[in-house]
């Protein structure tokens, strides 16, 4: 699945006429971007959820013949979340082992194959993550299984009673996840507005999520304006090295 519904406000102006989805980097929009590195790996059926400017992924899908594969898309008419979103299209992924979801706006050098690999079957959930300077992290014990969330701005903890928390060592969320039709039954509590953070604390303490740290990782999030001219270096270098 490729999570590309959000209103990219961040990206303003472009996002004031356009899906986040489409944004030109380095000769190709990122929804290219994350089709043709899905459709590399032998991926052919892609979910792509829509919201902002849902017409111009259709037209452009058209115009691009799908790029070969078959996608779906799920249009939403009140923003889900990345969470509500998944769950949302849970009919297309609960006869698969497991699957890929990613966001559409994170560029990366990750090799998806050793992704899929490193995911164990006994395992509700793989997550990419670094360690990298940020707000949120997510908690992991010394197996690399997560055991909660914490804010380090507003010291705020999830849950709250998290066992031997000094023990336990911050990583970044990347975006990108192999997850198992499984996690869906821990989704049905929730809503229909919540995010994958929310499903994984909903089912850590039950379930195995487990910590996935790639070797000389590079990433980028296309999340603010500021930092497009870095981006599209990024991009740049990664179409030069095949990535």
């Amino acid at each position: 699945m490729l999570f590309a519904a959000g209103n990219g406000t961040r990206l303003k102006p472009f996002t004031d006429l356009h899906p986040k989805a489409l944004l030109p980097l380095a000769g190709q929009t990122l929804l290219k971007y994350q089709i043709l590195r899905l459709k590399e790996i032998g991926c052919d059926e892609i979910v792509i959820n829509t919201h902002h400017f849902a017409n111009q992924i259709v037209d452009y899908l058209q115009q691009n013949n799908n790029f070969g594969i078959n996608i779906n898309l799920s249009y939403e008419k009140e923003l889900l979340n990345t969470g509500g979103g998944l769950y949302n299209v849970k009919d297309f992924f609960v006869d698969s082992p497991f699957f890929l979801a990613l966001n559409v706006d994170i560029l990366s050098n990750i090799n998806l194959n050793d992704l899929l690999k490193a995911h164990k079957q006994d395992d509700i959930a793989t997550l990419v993550v670094s360690q990298r300077d940020t707000q949120r992290y997510l908690l992991f014990n010394d197996e690399n299984i997560m055991r909660g969330w914490t804010n380090i701005k507003t010291n705020e903890f999830r849950p709250n009673n998290i066992e031997n928390i000094n023990s336990l060592h911050k990583l970044a969320f990347s975006g990108m996840q192999v997850l198992s039709p499984k996690i869906f039954q821990y989704a049905a509590d929730l809503g229909d507005t919540f995010s994958l953070v929310d499903l994984y604390l909903n089912c850590c303490k039950t379930e195995n999520i487990r910590a996935y740290i790639p070797t000389n990782y590079q990433m980028m999030d296309v999340g603010k304006t500021e930092f497009l001219a870095q981006a599209e270096q990024f991009a740049e270098n990664l179409k030069e090295k095949g990535s």
